[in-house]
């Protein structure tokens, strides 16, 4: 397959150790949740409430950054 991918991609990663996820719309916005529903209902409404930005420095209540090995 070559060219430019042709469908927007949506992203929801689970942060181990939380009851948290992490959503990264296709434009590149990022919102944390616990509520799996809230986050689809809030990439899907794009583009109301995304504020694109730079890599995502916020860190979760409850999240626990995992040393690498």
């Amino acid at each position: 397959m070559t060219g430019t991918p042709t469908a927007e991609v949506y992203r929801i990663d689970w942060l181990p150790g939380t009851d948290v996820l992490h959503g990264v719309c296709h434009c590149g916005a990022e919102r944390t949740a616990e509520d799996p529903v809230e986050l689809w209902q809030w990439m899907l409404a794009h583009p109301t409430g995304h504020h694109p930005a730079g890599p995502s420095q916020h860190h979760p209540t409850g999240h626990r950054k995992e040393p690498r090995s």
